[in-house]
């Protein structure tokens, strides 16, 4: 019989893709989080089961009732911006925090016997000017979404400390590639697609673009890694890109060619430098493989597709 495995917000961007490779090693895995996911939509990424319900605690015993116990949990579901976390930050606080204590608690109860992964995020590390950024660093968020994941990450480490969870914290960086509906990228194609490549900003601001692929086989190596030590890990390539080299990047890719132009005006509470010091996920074994030029060709070929272009 298949070991199971269980995937919060599986549905999201990153989640499906943990699903697909969490299939390929063999485990049947069971996805819990918000829509209609139809059947053959599902299983091309994996998910054996799917449960359209809120996370708590209460839907959490009740899967393993009806698909057995897990051996891991991978902790997707939460907040997905700091923009949104702006707007409804109280929303934010319980789709991040209150999901994850959930989480937590289901595990505690398994007395050891469920290893935990939490995707935190680099928005812990708020308004930094150095670089690289190591998991050190002082842990100064600017928004409540980031708030809400440095405190998901306290709870993580409480519970490993105090109840010997096995845990471990993924601090993943600027999460890109195919079925991302916001952020630049999109916004990009958006605006490409109206012929007004205008953005905000000066485009000098460096950012670590880590592909979905590479980011979900860091979730799923985790899995690996966890103790209850809760160790923590960036999930970046060490490698800054500024905003303007990759929507030039994108510009020269659309057809016909644009060219990127900036208000030069800087937004309040905007990083200039967000870089991940990935020397610990490197001991890991851990080292990302996709070409961000072929991603953004391929991040376009996605969008003209689902935009019907």
């Amino acid at each position: 019989m298949n070991r199971l495995a269980l995937v919060t917000g599986a549905a999201g961007f990153i989640g499906r893709h943990v699903c697909q490779i969490l299939h390929g090693q063999g485990y049947r895995v069971v996805g819990i989080g918000y829509g209609d996911w139809p059947a053959e939509e599902r299983r091309v990424w994996g998910v054996d089961a799917w449960r359209n319900q809120k996370i708590s605690i209460e839907v959490l015993e009740s899967m393993t009732k009806a698909e057995g116990e897990p051996e891991i949990l991978i902790h997707c579901a939460g907040g997905s911006s700091v923009g949104i976390s702006l707007e409804h930050p109280r929303r934010d606080f319980e789709q991040t925090v209150v999901t994850t204590a959930d989480v937590l608690e289901f595990a505690r109860r398994r007395e050891g016997r469920l290893t935990v992964v939490y995707p935190s995020s680099a928005a812990v590390y708020g308004v930094v000017d150095g670089r690289p950024i190591s998991e050190n660093a002082p842990l100064l968020p600017a928004s409540p979404y980031g708030v809400h994941k440095r405190m998901a990450e306290e709870l993580c480490q409480v519970y490993a400390m105090n109840w010997k969870v096995p845990l471990a914290i993924v601090r993943l960086f600027s999460v890109y590639g195919p079925g991302l509906r916001k952020q630049l990228l999109w916004d990009a194609c958006i605006k490409a697609q109206a012929g007004n490549f205008s953005f905000s900003g000066s485009g000098d601001e460096v950012r670590d673009w880590i592909h979905v692929s590479d980011a979900a086989v860091l979730l799923v190596l985790a899995a690996e890694k966890a103790t209850p030590v809760c160790p923590v890990v960036n999930g970046g390539t060490g490698a800054g890109l500024t905003v303007k080299d990759v929507l030039c990047c994108l510009g020269r890719l659309w057809t016909p060619a644009l060219t990127p132009n900036f208000s030069g005006k800087v937004r309040h509470g905007d990083p200039p430098c967000y870089v991940a010091d990935v020397s610990s996920m490197h001991t890991w074994g851990c080292r990302p493989e996709a070409d961000i030029g072929n991603a953004l060709a391929d991040y376009i070929r996605w969008f003209k597709s689902e935009r019907g272009v």
